[in-house]
């Protein structure tokens, strides 16, 4: 009986959290639909241009706007896209001609691995130096690690791309100046390598950029628990610093740097748009610029979706981790 309830308890709240996403979705496409409605790009005269479009007739003028659904009133077009969404079909790239779901599919294997790779780093780093700081407050190792979080926190990530770039690719010539893989290399010669090669410069500048935000908090928290009563009866028993900080500060704060880890899914998704485009990478973040210059609806309203549902995806698993990490709030959540 008990274990039936539990189960209970645990569709419910898995139907819960789809129905929140789904809701999501909807209103994150209505709204990117509505801000690529309201632009003042013209699709036809990007891509087209201006001369070729006064060189053409209105008959094929107007196969075009119904190409690129200008023709068409905005709130059919978004009705149409979404029926079709629902059925798995997300619509044919206006500007690659494919269907969206393989441009998103080759777009999204270049840029996982990157934002990945990025976001352990950040987070691994961040609460390293975060505990580092927090447990020597006042001293110069705090001093400097706080000097460097707040810089860092303040600083573009596109400008600590450009400075990357000089550096490194320009000056000294160590590490190679964009895209993905070798120029003119055909991608059956393309090595793991060439890959990690021309990855680096954009994973440190995320991973730089993105490590500012939880190093600050798990500061600021190792900070209280330190001193915190249980921690003065702890050195009362005669405890030293370093039992202090892996026994209680660790295991107090791992927590709230976990979820503040997987909600910055979305940090390190906007960071990667602005990367990407200063080393010509490319990833979803720079086909959902290049789908929004060029009004590419639904590509842009593709990545849009599966941007949101990754991050939504890190969200859920911070709530379905949290009874793993602190099993008093499974308990909590239990008694409601």
């Amino acid at each position: 009986m008990k274990n039936s309830w539990k189960g209970r308890k645990i569709i419910w709240f898995l139907f819960k959290q789809f129905a929140r996403m789904a809701v999501l979705l909807f209103l994150v496409s209505a709204a990117a639909f509505f801000l690529v409605s309201i632009s003042p790009i013209d699709p036809l005269k990007v891509n087209v241009g201006q001369a070729a479009l006064g060189s053409m007739s209105q008959e094929q003028i107007a196969k075009l706007s119904l190409y690129w659904g200008t023709g068409l009133p905005p709130v059919e077009r978004f009705l149409s896209w979404a029926g079709d969404f629902i059925k798995g079909d997300m619509g044919t790239s206006l500007l690659y001609r494919q269907p969206v779901s393989h441009v998103i599919g080759v777009k999204l294997s270049n840029s996982l691995w990157l934002m990945t790779v990025s976001w352990v780093v950040s987070g691994g780093a961040g609460f390293a130096l975060g505990v580092l700081a927090g447990a020597n407050r006042g001293k110069t190792v705090d001093k400097v690690i706080s000097a460097y979080a707040l810089v860092t926190a303040s600083t573009p990530a596109f400008w600590l791309a450009l400075v990357f770039l000089m550096v490194f690719a320009v000056r000294l010539h160590i590490l190679p100046i964009g895209l993905s893989v070798p120029i003119g290399m055909e991608a059956a010669e393309v090595t793991l390598k060439d890959r990690v090669i021309h990855g680096i410069l954009p994973c440190l500048t995320l991973s730089v950029s993105g490590m500012s935000a939880i190093l600050l908090h798990t500061r600021g928290k190792m900070i209280q628990v330190l001193e915190s009563d249980y921690v003065l009866f702890a050195r009362a028993r005669g405890e030293s610093k370093s039992q202090i900080v892996f026994r209680h500060g660790i295991r107090n704060v791992l927590l709230p740097a976990m979820t503040l880890q997987l909600a910055s899914v979305s940090e390190i998704f906007g960071g990667s748009v602005l990367v990407e485009q200063v080393f010509s990478y490319p990833g979803l973040g720079q086909a959902a610029v290049t789908a929004g210059l060029g009004g590419d609806v639904p590509l842009l309203l593709g990545i849009t979706v599966i941007s949101a549902a990754i991050v939504f995806t890190g969200n859920f698993t911070a709530n379905v981790l949290y009874g793993t990490v602190d099993p008093r709030m499974r308990k909590g959540r239990e008694g409601a």
